[in-house]
């Protein structure tokens, strides 16, 4: 260890030659939770130093992380000093063969293209209504389909999985007008969807472990790297039909949008970075609201109070909007106008996005020295991590009942209107600055109709004996995903029951 270097650190012991490589391999199966230990102990701070290969010159760069869920270091990386902390070579890198330049996976002017462009297409009511459809589209022809068939058999369902397909198809009929078909009867696997998932999963390993290991491996084509390769070369195939076809039949879609447009020198992008540029929106856009969808499902199942209110709200705007008539309530999945009424709904997905936030945990790389606002000194070159999930827990930032699943938190005093936090980077699952995503209102938008689509038919209990627990990626999918019985609801004036 360096002497100098192992009487600065805060967080967790380092030993000489591994660092603090042990511990985080001991708690790899709750690394969270872990973190989120590691920055409570360090009391109204809430940030920590570590070592992970204590080796001159290459300690203070390489191996050196600041980690921290202090919404003032938050403010000051996101946007105070939003330039001297880019994703950085590391991230880019282990990415690059599946994102490339997307806007997820690069910075400055190429970044910075790409922001603006995405910027006016997320404004425009056209796109909106075009995710409305899709995603209705989806719920009624296939989505009530299976949830039916399987509370008429009275059968288990994965929600996590069922979640996963809805707005996959969802992001790729936006995305590049080409519908997967995923969540269909019999659960078919879809070629593009599987290789997708096996990239997705080989890719994020490049990141969780040493980069000499995969580099090795891709050198060899062995193990996860083989698959990756494979996985590719279905998406490419996949996407050069998507972009073919979209060059005859442009639509309304992303992709026939950025086909318009041309880079930074005026020249219309090319197919390879058209792929890229589209997957990094089918990424963004599966995952994140599905992963949150599941651990909403799963709190109310524990919290059947909230889930009363939830239902009791959308029972009030339908009775508005479509009158008394019980049945009409469901023949028809939300429209967006009705959901953007939810107050209540939207305020349970906020919490339960502060408390499980679909991406855990981001890294930044200091381009040049800097202190942060508590007065931690972060080395250029070394990786700075703030812990998303930590902030959900602790109470210098939250109070004493942070731990609390509890809506009202984000709701005004008279509970009639939905407010976030005055200090917005208490909260940044959607992330902060000028990264924010753009995608965020349609997120709750469709989070709300598929919540709604579920709530006013079923309500879900538990597969007695499935256990819950995080998978450790990148995002926080449910490792087991979430085995549940649907129990049909029956809606009448002044209370809920179930047949």
């Amino acid at each position: 260890m360096v002497p100098s270097l192992s009487r600065t650190l805060t967080g967790p012991k380092a030993w000489p030659f591994v660092g603090s490589l042990p511990v985080l391999f001991k708690n790899r199966s709750r690394v969270h939770d872990w973190i989120a230990g590691n920055l409570r102990a360090t009391g109204t701070s809430t940030t920590y130093q570590t070592c992970t290969i204590p080796i001159p010159f290459l300690a203070r760069k390489e191996g050196f992380y600041t980690v921290t869920c202090n919404p003032k270091n938050l403010e000051h990386i996101l946007r105070t000093r939003f330039d001297n902390y880019p994703k950085g070579p590391k991230w880019q890198t282990a990415f690059d063969d599946l994102l490339g330049q997307g806007i997820f996976n690069s910075d400055g002017e190429t970044w910075l293209m790409q922001r603006k462009t995405a910027a006016l297409e997320f404004t425009t009511r056209t796109l909106r209504l075009a995710m409305a459809r899709w995603v209705n589209r989806s719920i009624k022809n296939r989505f009530w389909c299976i949830l039916d068939k399987a509370a008429k058999d009275n059968v288990s369902v994965d929600m996590q999985d069922l979640l996963l397909r809805l707005t996959f198809d969802n992001i790729c009929g936006l995305t590049f007008g080409k519908d997967p078909e995923t969540l269909s009867p019999g659960l078919p696997e879809n070629p593009f969807s599987v290789a997708f998932d096996t990239a997705t999963e080989a890719t994020m390993h490049r990141f969780l472990y040493p980069g000499v290991v995969w580099r090795f491996q891709k050198l060899l084509c062995i193990g996860a790297e083989k698959r990756l390769k494979q996985s590719l070369q279905v998406v490419d195939t996949y996407m050069n039909d998507a972009i073919a076809d979209r060059k005859k039949n442009p639509s309304d879609d992303l992709l026939s949008r950025f086909m318009k447009k041309s880079d930074t020198c005026g020249n219309a992008f090319t197919s390879k970075l058209l792929q890229r540029i589209v997957l990094n929106f089918v990424l963004a856009g599966r995952d994140t609201s599905s992963v949150a969808l599941t651990w909403f499902f799963w709190l109310l199942i524990n919290h059947p109070h909230v889930e009363d209110k939830i239902v009791a709200e959308i029972a009030t705007v339908l009775k508005e909007t479509r009158g008394g008539e019980r049945r009409k309530w469901v023949e028809e999945p939300l429209d967006f106008e009705e959901a953007d009424r939810l107050v209540y709904l939207k305020a349970a997905l906020a919490e339960t996005l502060r408390l499980y936030p679909s991406v855990p945990q981001d890294f930044k790389q200091a381009v040049n020295d800097d202190v942060l606002p508590d007065g931690t000194v972060v080395p250029a070159g070394s990786t700075v991590t703030y812990s998303i999930y930590s902030a959900g827990r602790m109470e210098t930032i939250w109070g004493e009942d942070c731990v609390e699943f509890k809506p009202e938190r984000w709701l005004s005093v008279r509970l009639d209107r939905f407010e976030p936090p005055k200090d917005g980077f208490k909260f940044v699952a959607f992330n902060g600055g000028p990264r924010t995503c753009l995608g965020k209102d349609l997120a709750y938008l469709q989070m709300k109709s598929v919540a709604a689509a579920v709530l006013l038919r079923y309500r879900l209990s538990l597969v007695p004996g499935h256990r819950v627990e995080q998978k450790m990626s990148l995002t926080l999918f449910m490792k087991n995903g979430l085995r549940v019985f649907l129990h049909p609801r029956k809606i009448e004036d002044g209370h809920l029951s179930i047949e």
